[in-house]
């Protein structure tokens, strides 16, 4: 469950094409080692679908880099043998594509992406113990992993004592996927964390594992096997890796990171039991918190008259409707929400000015940390980085 990105050193591709930059992208799980399993799919296909997603933009764009796949198709690969992988092809990043979940009952949006350290939080440590039992699937396991224990919280003491000589990149490689989540894909941000993933244990490499988002949540659970999702997933983590590389490697050649000149290939069947396929729902309209009904994601008088990008700041999303006065709104007043999958996303301020949205996303964010800007145009949500360009053309 996590996406694992790892970069070897920069500036390795030369512009004399000395050595090409070689990227290796794991899609977590696989074969008879399915994953988190949901209400009516398998992590192991949506690891492979946006893994393949994400592989099939570089390739198409990025002339000097040389993809390689841990695997493309659906079959087990142990973990020691996806690092080995990357380390017999001497790569320059390392990415493992994984799906997060939580027990029943428990609902979660979004997400985040870890770097290798030492799981000191409970929940970081869980998610790494639910990553590191595929190596049970492995008979001599014990041998291959030197003892490890991925069930005891002693085993991961060794992860504390590892060399930190990549972390800075990883770091940043992390926040630049995450960035990308929010802004192109709209995502809930979860942050960038530490935890200890075994299968970054022999890769000698900068490293960052990133969970798609939770499979044991419905309407997650719908979006990451949507083709919408596939997509805006993938090209999240290439523009991730886009802008790591234009800081790391002035020598890389790519296409902006909003433009894909193929699309990304259609998303492994999946059967679906469950009434409630996307394309049969059909939506709540969007109801101000004064009450009053109104068209969903509508254009205030300014953006209809000027036809211009408005933006606004998301503070939370919620699987309901919440009442006028909910204590989850802080008693902040001015508030909206626009629906969006069946899922209620929360604004507050709009406005043609992107600086001014600015400031008030300043102002909010001690009551909402998670809160970052988002632009419609037409009563669509849109891309930020495209509407703020708009918006200074205008």
């Amino acid at each position: 469950m996590l996406l694992f990105f790892a970069a070897f050193s920069a500036g390795t591709a030369s512009a004399a094409g000395e050595r090409r930059f070689t990227l290796v992208i794991d899609a977590g799980h696989g074969g008879h080692d399915a994953g988190a399993c949901g209400a009516f799919s398998k992590e192991k296909n949506i690891n492979l679908n946006v893994a393949l997603a994400f592989g099939k933009l570089v390739e198409t764009n990025c002339p000097d880099v040389r993809v390689i796949y841990t695997r493309r198709r659906d079959v087990f690969i142990p973990l020691q043998e996806r690092a080995d992988i990357a380390n017999r092809n001497k790569a320059d990043l390392f990415i493992s594509i994984h799906t997060n979940a939580l027990p029943a009952g428990k609902i979660a949006y979004g997400p985040e992406t870890y770097t290798l350290g030492m799981a000191r939080a409970a929940a970081n440590l869980e998610v790494a113990k639910r990553e590191n039992s595929v190596i049970t699937y492995e008979s001599n396991y014990k041998q291959v992993y030197e003892g490890f224990d991925p069930g005891k919280a002693e085993s991961y003491i060794i992860f504390e004592i590892m060399q930190d000589k990549y972390m800075k990149q990883s770091v940043e490689l992390a926040r630049s996927i995450q960035k990308q989540y929010v802004s192109h894909a709209g995502r809930r941000n979860k942050g960038v964390h530490q935890a200890g993933f075994l299968v970054l244990r022999h890769t000698t490499m900068p490293s960052v594992l990133t969970e798609l988002g939770f499979i044991s949540t419905p309407e997650e659970e719908r979006y990451l096997n949507s083709s919408e999702g596939i997509k805006a997933l993938g090209q999240s983590i290439y523009n991730g890796f886009l802008e790591y590389r234009r800081v790391h490697d002035v020598t890389a050649v790519a296409f902006p990171p909003s433009i894909s000149r193929e699309e990304p290939p259609a998303p492994a069947p999946v059967a679906d039991p469950q009434p409630h396929r996307e394309e049969s729902r059909s939506e709540p309209p969007t109801v101000s918190q004064s009450g009053t009904e109104v068209p969903e994601n509508r254009n205030s008088p300014e953006e209809d008259k000027e036809c211009a990008p408005v933006f606004k700041v998301q503070l939370f999303v919620s699987d309901r409707k919440l009442r006028t006065g909910d204590s989850r709104l802080k008693g902040l007043s001015g508030t909206d929400f626009y629906v969006d999958k069946g899922l209620y996303k929360y604004t507050v301020g709009c406005s043609a000015d992107y600086a001014e949205i600015r400031q008030l996303r300043k102002e909010v964010v001690g009551r909402f940390p998670d809160s970052f800007v988002v632009a419609f145009e037409n009563g669509e949500r849109v891309d930020l980085q495209q509407a703020i360009r708009k918006s200074r053309k205008k």
